[in-house]
């Protein structure tokens, strides 16, 4: 499979890897291995990562293989999608206001909330961290999130 666009270079892998260790002080993958590209590190990590850019209507630009599973679609689909279309309509006012908390403050852990997939069917996120995505001279680039549990509802 070819994946095409922002998200898919080693340039915005490391986008995210190093914005997740300067807000959080941890490592996003567990075992890094210096032989395995930063992208595919994060495309085939065992957690859920995804990011978005700051366009106005912001457009998801990574989904990792367990993103495109959950949200039910393929990577073109995917990084043509604005993110708030991951949310239900009556959910994307309160996503909004987190994602303004998360502008400001840096980062967000602990985040739980409604999603819905590219077919409708809704899940719960959960204990998420969401946080900016600030390149070395610390302008932000988007914004990114990452979650290990989810439930269908």
């Amino acid at each position: 499979m070819c994946y095409t666009g922002a998200g898919a270079t080693e340039v915005h892998a490391r986008l995210i890897i190093n914005s997740y260790k300067r807000w959080t002080g941890k490592s996003l993958l567990d075992e890094a291995t210096e032989s395995v590209k930063e992208f595919d590190q994060l495309f085939h990590a065992p957690i859920v990562i995804l990011s978005h850019g700051l366009e106005t209507d912001p457009i998801l630009n990574f989904g990792n293989q367990s993103a495109l599973e959950l949200w039910e679609m393929d990577w073109e689909t995917f990084t043509h999608t604005p993110s708030r279309l991951t949310a239900e309509p009556m959910e994307r006012e309160e996503r909004a206001d987190f994602l303004k908390a998360v502008n400001e403050k840096g980062y967000v852990d602990n985040y739980t909330g409604v999603r819905i997939s590219s077919t409708g069917r809704r899940f719960y996120i959960m204990r998420a961290t969401v946080w900016n995505l600030t390149d070395e001279n610390g302008t932000i680039r988007g914004q990114a999130a990452t979650f290990r549990e989810h439930r269908f509802i």
